[in-house]
């Protein structure tokens, strides 16, 4: 009798004590979305919906040791990576993920907090430029990650739609650049790939403060469909309307004194 097989998606990110980002939001994502989770823990993180108060890295050969043991045996179908704070941690990601031949790899690059705090060392920015996001099938930064990676202001939609393309045009197979922090009415997305055209998502704001952790979802929920064997630009259609739906549904709750996480499991309670 054959056996079932599971979705089986990796996140390669920090811990978020607080729950509502990093690995805790990526695996609640898997899990509602019908893969099967597992992580690689790259710093933890004391946290909670205010600020983040301190945060400590895993050494390489503990990052290294994490993939080698989930690949070698359990193996993956796509793999989301998140917070990398040093260059030795995102150069050994980087050469691990290339010694086993993964492909479906969905980058966040994860630089500042909901809160404001910085969670990327300047030094690791050239590195993670340099060494990580040229193997990733999409990058997914927000417009002040596109500043950061690009070296300028991005102020509109026609901003949005040149940095896409520059992003593409340094060597990125395919960008989708979320424009939340843009000064617009709506909520417009651009999701572009290599020899493709712009195609934008433009969505209606959502008034809540129950934001935190809402980049970790969404690029988890694309890796997830990517798992289940969607094309990216299906992948990356079906990621956008979940995290919608999280952030609708978790603008009903209250939860700690700052941003709220979103409410991934709305589909089920």
């Amino acid at each position: 009798m054959n056996k079932k097989k599971y979705a089986r998606a990796l996140t390669i990110a920090g811990s978020d004590s607080g729950g509502g980002a990093g690995i805790q939001a990526d695996l609640k994502t898997f899990s509602a979305l019908g893969c099967y989770g597992m992580s690689v823990v790259t710093a933890i993180t004391a946290q909670n919906t205010v600020a983040v108060t301190a945060i400590q890295s895993i050494p390489p050969a503990m990052v290294a040791s994490q993939i080698d043991a989930v690949i070698t045996d359990i193996g993956v179908d796509a793999v989301k990576i998140g917070m990398l704070q040093t260059p030795q941690i995102i150069e050994t990601v980087a050469r691990y993920l290339q010694n086993h031949s993964i492909k479906n790899i969905v980058i966040d690059p994860v630089m500042i907090a909901k809160s404001g705090d910085k969670l990327l060392n300047d030094d690791a920015v050239t590195a993670l430029q340099e060494n990580l996001l040229p193997l990733a099938l999409l990058i997914t930064p927000n417009i002040p990650e596109a500043e950061v990676l690009l070296g300028r202001k991005i102020d509109s939609r026609d901003a949005m739609t040149q940095a896409a393309q520059d992003l593409i045009n340094s060597g990125f197979h395919s960008v989708l650049l979320k424009g939340g922090h843009l000064d617009d009415p709506e909520c417009p997305d651009l999701f572009l790939e290599k020899g493709g055209e712009p195609q934008w998502v433009v969505a209606p704001r959502i008034e809540t403060q129950n934001t935190h952790g809402t980049g970790c979802s969404l690029s988890s929920a694309i890796t997830a469909r990517l798992a289940h064997g969607s094309t990216l630009h299906d992948a990356v259609t079906a990621g956008i309307s979940y995290i919608k739906e999280a952030i609708s549904a978790g603008a009903e709750y209250e939860l700690g004194k700052g941003h709220g996480p979103v409410h991934h499991f709305y589909k089920f309670w």
